[in-house]
C-alpha cells in the first residue's frame, strides 16, 4: 500500500522527478510530484516522519554502553509469533551481526528497534531512548527492500536522503560528492540512477545512509543480491566506519560475512535468539579439531588419541583433548609414530553455528536467496 508524505520544503524544490499525476499528502494538504510507495520508503519515511513533520526531537545521551537493548520483544502477525521473546544488548562501537535465515525474525526485530514498528510485548532502547524515533538523526538506516528514484542523480539521491535526515541541501549535496569520490564513484555523480549497475546504485544508497555522520548506522542484508567485487566494497566501508567509533548492525543470512566483521552476535532462528555474545564465545563451545599425519601406523604413541579418533589411510582425525596439545605430541615423539604433519584448528563460525542452531536451520542459511541468482 502507498504511503503519502510532505516532504522537506528545501528537498521539494530540488528535486522534482516523479511523473505527472503524483501527488502527497498530510490531511488536506497536497503537494504535487513527490510520491513514496513501496516498503523501503515506507519504513524510511516512518523512521525519519518526526524530522520530516517539524516534531520536537530529544536527542538524549546513552547512560550505558549499549547502543541497543531490547527485553522480551514479541510482534505477532495474523496470529503468528515471527518475534518471540528477543533479548539483544549491542555495545556501543562494536559491529554486531545478526543472524539467521531468511523468515527467521531478522527484519521484523530491526524495525521495532528503530521503531519503525511497536513491539506487542517487551521493551526497547536506543541510543539511551525509550522512544526509538526521537534518535531518528542520530541512526542511519538502509532497509531490506532497495528502492531509489531512477530519474535522480545519484549526488542528488545522496543529498536527498541527507535532507531526510535534517542535513542542509547543499552541505548533503557536497558531501554526497565527497563520498562518492571516496568510493570511487565520483565519475558518476551526475548519472542518472538507472544508468548505474546494481552494485553503483547499491552503494549510493549506502552512502545516503551514511552521509549525515550517524552515531548508530542499521544495515538489513547489505550484501544481498552484490557480487564478490562490491561485497568486498561493502565490507571495507563498514570497517572505516567502525574505526571512526560508529556502532554498526546488520543482519544476514551468509555467515562468513559476520565471521569476517563482527565481534559479537545474534543468532536468531523461527523469532528466538538462541546466541547473543562475542563470535570468540560462539567459537570456543566446540573443541579445536586435529589433523595429525604420521609415518608408522601402530605403536604405543596410539594410546594417547582420543577414543573419537578417525583414521584415513596415514591420517588421524579427532578433536583435542582436555589435556591439549603438549601431552600429545610427548606421547607422539617418545612412542615414536614418525610425525609427518601436525595442524590444529579452531572451529569456525559456521561450525558454531550449527552446534547452537541446529543442522536444519544452517542448511536454510546455505541456500540461495532469489537476490543471490540475480
Amino acid at each position: 500500500m502507498p504511503t503519502f508524505i510532505k516532504p522537506l520544503p528545501q528537498a521539494v524544490a530540488r528535486f522534482r522527478c516523479q511523473p505527472p499525476g503524483c501527488h502527497a499528502a498530510i490531511g488536506k494538504t497536497l503537494h504535487p510530484r513527490l510520491f513514496l510507495q513501496g516498503v523501503n520508503q515506507i519504513c524510511l519515511v516512518s523512521f525519519h516522519a518526526l524530522s520530516l513533520f517539524g516534531c520536537r526531537l530529544t536527542l538524549g545521551r546513552s547512560t550505558n554502553m549499549h547502543a541497543i537493548e531490547a527485553r522480551g520483544l514479541v510482534k505477532q502477525f495474523d496470529g503468528f509469533r515471527a518475534v518471540d521473546g528477543i533479548d539483544l544488548n549491542v555495545p556501543e562501537g562494536s559491529i554486531y551481526g545478526i543472524l539467521g535465515p531468511n523468515g527467521a525474525g531478522k527484519t521484523t526485530t530491526i524495525r521495532m528497534l528503530l521503531g519503525i514498528i511497536d513491539p506487542d510485548e517487551g521493551t526497547r532502547t536506543l541510543l539511551g531512548s525509550d522512544r526509538p524515533l526521537s534518535q531518528s538523526k542520530l541512526v542511519g538506516y538502509l532497509p531490506e527492500e532497495r528502492g531509489l528514484y531512477q530519474s535522480m542523480r545519484a549526488a542528488d539521491t545522496i543529498a536527498f536522503m541527507g535532507a531526510l535526515r535534517g542535513m542542509p541541501l547543499k552541505a548533503a549535496e557536497q558531501r554526497g560528492r565527497e563520498l562518492m569520490e571516496e568510493a570511487g564513484l565520483g565519475y558518476a555523480a551526475d548519472r542518472q540512477i538507472r544508468q548505474l549497475s546494481k552494485g553503483m546504485a547499491q552503494t549510493v544508497q549506502l552512502l545516503g545512509t551514511i552521509v549525515h555522520d550517524p552515531k548508530l548506522i542499521v544495515l538489513d542484508e547489505p550484501f544481498s543480491g552484490l557480487d564478490a567485487l562490491n561485497q568486498a566494497k561493502l565490507e571495507r566501508m563498514i570497517r572505516a566506519q567502525a574505526e571512526r567509533g560508529v556502532t554498526i548492525i546488520f543482519s544476514t543470512h551468509v555467515i562468513a560475512h559476520a565471521e569476517r566483521l563482527c565481534e559479537r552476535i545474534a543468532i536468531i532462528a523461527k523469532g528466538k535468539v538462541s546466541f547473543d555474545g562475542l563470535v570468540s564465545t560462539a567459537r570456543d563451545r566446540l573443541r579445536p579439531q586435529v589433523h595429525l599425519e604420521t609415518e608408522n601406523l601402530d605403536g604405543p604413541w596410539r594410546k594417547a588419541l582420543p577414543a573419537d579418533a578417525r583414521q584415513e589411510g596415514n591420517w588421524w582425525h579427532f578433536t583435542l583433548p582436555d589435556s591439549g596439545a603438549e601431552p600429545l605430541l610427548t606421547a607422539l615423539v617418545e612412542g615414536k609414530a614418525g610425525v609427518k604433519s601436525l595442524s590444529i584448528e579452531r572451529p569456525g563460525l559456521h561450525d558454531a553455528f550449527v552446534a547452537i542452531a541446529g543442522e536444519d536451520t544452517a542448511a536454510e542459511m546455505d541456500a540461495p536467496t532469489a537476490e543471490d541468482l540475480l
